[in-house]
């Protein structure tokens, strides 16, 4: 296994970086990608910036130029239901761009010449993350959607929880990661630790928690896995 594994900010990767053993620095496409070993497994470590179009290209760069062999996308996201609260982690099971519409031509959602309006993640891969996070704090699997937007107002969120009734969390970019990993076959999972309600005081709590607990979560969850993954490999 050779992991990439992508954040959108830096806060959501602190710790992980410097974990790296014998890190390398790489400069390319004005981002900078590590290598090295964490936890004896190799990795490659990259901030993606914040939207789709960033984390796709993230993606696709660490797969035809670094030879990764599977992608974890880890950060923060909004709540996208009453019971995952500020706090827990959502694991995706799926994930769908909510802004994603070619209607009439195609249904809302679906993206065109794939057939799909959702991908779903690897499923050891997976199982693999929401067994490392289940340490860490409380876990739930499903839904997340991706938009390029900051989902920041209750009637936001009311709206696509009305489209999307099984929607676990709301955030940016890891719908765009698992449309790329589908195309080019890459075993990819997402997971996200709610930093917020994606209501009214969103952007206000999102900027606390990404300081004080968001960084914390991620490296806790890539430890465990990585020594589970290298235990079982």
């Amino acid at each position: 296994m050779r992991l990439g594994i992508i954040s959108a900010l830096a806060e959501e990767q602190h710790g992980l970086i410097e974990a790296l053993q014998s890190p390398y620095k790489h400069v390319h496409g004005m981002r900078e990608y590590t290598t090295g070993k964490l936890w004896e497994i190799d990795a490659v470590c990259v901030l993606s910036r914040i939207g789709k179009v960033a984390a796709s290209m993230t993606a696709a760069i660490l797969v035809e130029k670094f030879g990764v062999t599977h992608i974890v996308f880890t950060g923060v996201a909004g709540s996208g239901d009453k019971n995952v609260k500020v706090g827990d982690i959502v694991v995706a099971d799926t994930l769908i761009q909510h802004d994603f519409d070619a209607s009439p031509l195609f249904p809302r959602f679906e993206i065109p010449l794939t057939g799909l309006s959702s991908f779903a993640t690897d499923v050891a891969l997976t199982a693999k993350l929401a067994d490392a996070a289940g340490q860490v704090t409380r876990v739930h699997r499903g839904l997340i959607a991706s938009g390029d937007q900051f989902i920041g107002k209750l009637a936001q969120i009311q709206a696509l929880k009305a489209s999307l009734p099984d929607l676990l969390a709301v955030e940016m970019e890891g719908a765009a990661v698992a449309q790329v990993c589908f195309e080019l076959g890459i075993p990819f999972a997402v997971i996200r630790t709610i930093s917020d309600n994606a209501n009214d005081d969103a952007a206000v709590d999102f900027m606390h928690f990404i300081k004080t607990v968001a960084s914390r979560y991620a490296f806790d969850v890539i430890r465990n896995f990585c020594k589970t993954s290298r235990a079982n490999p």
